[in-house]
């Protein structure tokens, strides 16, 4: 049965994709000087100013309007021609400590304060976070948001090589794919849209674009049906905080699965490994890709749950989508016995008080394999294997 599914995914420059940027250059630069800080940034940018916000308990001196600029320059917003400027734009900080009532839970699990002295660290919030992974691509992920986030980051490759001089930082791409049954058998439809600058004419973008971004990543997918639309409305010069005001975490689909598989509603950028809605979905995708990658299945989505300040899981939910060679129940029972799923055995498994997160704060948090990413790698799929695939 033919059917068509589509992910996005956008380039650094986005506006929202600026301040997943910020907030997680602030955490990074906490966590390099306090390790157990801490922190809830969130950003906004507008025209001509940020305002960094949140709660943030720590040790560390940072610099957040420095880290502001020199982020916001990388990016390349360094001109005031671009519609925003590293030097000139506004910065604003609204800092304050976390809540006491959170970090009591956090601090001490309800577990340890009954006498298991092995708790550790309670969840720092309630809620369900989900992992997936399916044998699409060598990566396992899906292949409308592997090829989406691919081109957008091929998008933003050309432009700061020099290629595509013209290019300006904010940028979006779209990828439809042709399912036959479960198998993508061909690219149906790209969309890329890109700012530039005022002199360049359309006809040279859609050119340059179909061969120096679109081609290279997804032509081996495409075919002469294959339909291409680039700055479909004609113009793109406006762009970044100077076209939509950008806010961290708006962008969650696009950090994790571009919507082929569920999500548990919580942003990842600025917050600190207790927060669950980070570490745990990171954990959910690691469990999820090892079973696909030991052959128990070839799709997997898992879901965690968690409560504030409870460090064991309230449930785990295993779905094969019925390509499990084995129940979903026998796979949820080894897990259970086998992986440790506490917040703080999850940060400690993936070395997670380390400053790693502004490398993750564009082009997707899950499938980067292009970076050292420690719940991509897929070092319990034997196990798996050998227990389940006797």
């Amino acid at each position: 049965m033919k059917k068509l599914f589509t992910s996005e995914s956008v380039t650094e420059g986005h506006p929202d994709k600026i301040c997943d940027k910020i907030s997680d250059a602030v955490l990074d630069a906490i966590l390099a000087e306090d390790p157990a800080a801490r922190v809830a940034c969130e950003t906004f940018a507008t025209t001509g100013l940020v305002n960094v916000m949140g709660e943030i308990t720590t040790t560390a001196y940072v610099d957040i309007p420095t880290i502001v600029r020199e982020t916001v320059r990388e990016i390349g917003y360094d001109r005031a021609k671009y519609g925003f400027d590293c030097d000139t734009c506004g910065v604003l900080s609204s800092i304050h400590e976390q809540s006491p009532d959170i970090a009591m839970g956090v601090d001490l699990s309800a577990e340890a304060k009954a006498g298991e002295t092995d708790a550790d660290t309670g969840a720092g919030d309630q809620g369900m976070m989900f992992g997936y992974a399916c044998d699409e691509t060598p990566e396992l992920m899906p292949l409308p948001i592997s090829l989406a986030h691919k081109m957008a980051m091929k998008l933003t490759e050309v432009r700061k090589n020099g290629t595509l001089t013209y290019l300006r930082p904010d940028g979006k791409t779209q990828v439809t794919v042709e399912y036959d049954g479960d198998k993508p058998v061909r690219v149906d439809t790209v969309v890329v849209s890109t700012q530039h600058d005022s002199e360049v004419t359309l006809e040279q973008i859609r050119a340059d674009i179909k061969e120096h971004v679109i081609l290279p990543i997804a032509g081996y997918m495409m075919d002469d049906e294959t339909i291409i639309h680039v700055n479909p409305t004609g113009r793109f010069v406006i762009g970044g905080p100077a076209g939509d005001t950008g806010l961290t975490g708006r962008k969650i689909i696009v950090d994790t699965y571009g919507g082929y598989a569920r999500h548990g509603g919580g942003a990842f950028s600025g917050k600190d490994p207790t927060k669950v809605d980070r570490s745990a979905a990171y954990m959910a995708r690691y469990i999820a890709k090892n079973i696909v990658a030991s052959g128990v299945a070839s799709k997997c989505e898992v879901q965690l749950a968690y409560a504030i300040g409870v460090a064991q899981p309230v449930s785990l939910m295993i779905d094969t989508f019925g390509t499990g060679k084995v129940s979903e129940s026998a796979i949820a029972d080894y897990i259970s016995e086998n992986v440790d799923m506490r917040p703080a055995s999850i940060i400690s498994r993936f070395g997670l008080r380390r400053p790693i997160y502004k490398q993750l704060a564009a082009y997707g948090h899950m499938g980067r394999e292009d970076l050292d990413i420690a719940w991509e790698k897929t070092d319990i799929a034997e196990d798996i294997k050998a227990a389940l695939l006797k």
